[in-house]
């Protein structure tokens, strides 16, 4: 198997959110192909941030019970566990790349993960973070 490739919250949101145009079509393509190649990983917290926002903040939420079924398919794209080690070094990534905390959540998680890519939209298109590089799949 290639190297996985991380996907951020709103990559996984944008790809259920129909009302979100030309970036619903990129991000729902983008994880077609990690599907496909099974190359897709995630966390806990992506899905834990998924569920609120897919079900609270988008302009035609999905029902609790649809978004459940939505986080159970991908609970096999989650590669690594968090725990307290992950946590340190969380504040550790985002005290050296002057990130939040929780954005160094996503990149501990990454790294943890073995992935060579992060994609998402919150992060700067090709930045190297902690040996990942930053890919924003709805740049055009």
């Amino acid at each position: 198997m290639t190297a996985p490739s991380f996907v951020d919250t709103d990559i996984l949101l944008y790809a259920y959110d129909r009302d979100a145009g030309i970036r619903h079509t990129c991000a729902k393509q983008a994880l077609i192909t990690l599907w496909n190649e099974d190359r897709g990983c995630l966390s806990p917290q992506v899905l834990q941030e998924f569920f609120v926002n897919v079900t609270r903040k988008i302009p035609q939420p999905l029902s609790a019970a649809i978004a459940r079924e939505v986080m159970r398919a991908y609970l096999p794209w989650i590669r690594a566990a968090t725990d307290g080690e992950m946590v340190v070094r969380a504040s550790e990534i985002a005290e050296s790349w002057s990130l939040s905390f929780w954005d160094g959540m996503i990149v501990a998680a990454a790294e943890r993960a073995g992935a060579v890519e992060l994609l998402s939209e919150d992060l700067q298109q090709g930045q190297r973070i902690a040996g990942l590089i930053v890919i924003n799949p709805l740049a055009g």
